[in-house]
């Protein structure tokens, strides 16, 4: 069931995401060759619990036997490592990687939700445009975040964006509704025809959330349970943000 949130918990939403997006700031900062994904981890827990929030990631369940709860304050998901990289002392950034950060920040009841990929040093152009074009089309799929549209309506934007740049968007994983829970009705694929889906309502919150490679969308699992990888070692981004539905344009929480 999607959930409308009343003008107090879009409050609490707005302030769990404003810290989600200083974590983000927070890592930012630090990436540089040379540094690991357990450091930045740790900053950004830190950042999250100074402000008076905690880090959802950490311990969240994996729900399949055998696999451990998921270790890292973030997930940090390095070159062709798709999402839910575990943060590691041996996972050392070079130059010339990309590093996807995945966060999420929870206060008072409520989450906020980001990820951002990052450059480490000097990239190339093709990583860069990689990285651009996952940016981009968060913002191509949110035209349609709109009242009265419906959700297919965002999913068909942004995969229609992606394919036309020549890339590929992965199609096991999608984005989600966010509120009390980390992940909430509705699913939101990044493919998917026009027209479709529930429609969208002021009062709705989501996270929206392309997840693109630079070669074939097929994807496989590390032997962690949690890693997804690029079947073809392609290189692989990452961009998300929560937004609200509202009565005019989408207000996007975790850029405030």
């Amino acid at each position: 069931m999607v959930t409308i949130k009343s003008k107090s918990e879009i409050e609490k939403m707005r302030e769990a995401s404003r810290i989600a997006n200083l974590a983000q700031k927070a890592v930012e900062k630090a990436i540089r060759p040379g540094i690991s994904t357990l450091e930045l981890d740790r900053i950004a827990e830190r950042t999250m619990r100074e402000n008076g929030a905690i880090p959802a990631e950490k311990g969240y369940p994996s729900g399949m036997r055998g696999v451990p709860d998921f270790p890292g304050s973030i997930c940090a998901s390095v070159n062709d490592n798709i999402i839910h990289g575990i943060p590691s002392e041996a996972n050392i950034l070079q130059e010339g990687d990309i590093v996807s950060i995945d966060l999420v920040a929870y206060k008072d009841g409520f989450n906020g939700d980001c990820a951002r990929t990052y450059a480490v040093g000097k990239i190339s152009d093709d990583a860069q445009r990689l990285i651009d074009i996952t940016k981009q089309a968060f913002f191509e799929g949110i035209k349609y975040a709109k009242k009265g549209f419906r959700l297919g309506d965002v999913s068909h934007a942004i995969g229609e964006f992606v394919n036309q740049n020549g890339f590929s968007v992965i199609k096991e994983f999608e984005g989600h509704g966010i509120g009390r829970e980390m992940h909430e009705d509705p699913g939101i694929p990044n493919f998917g025809k026009a027209g479709r889906g529930i429609r969208l309502e002021p009062g709705m919150t989501l996270a929206i959330e392309p997840m693109v490679t630079a070669g074939l969308p097929d994807i496989c699992q590390d032997e962690d349970g949690w890693s997804i990888w690029t079947y073809d070692g392609s290189l692989s981004a990452h961009y998300e943000n929560t937004i609200l539905i509202t009565e005019k344009e989408p207000e996007i929480l975790t850029l405030a």
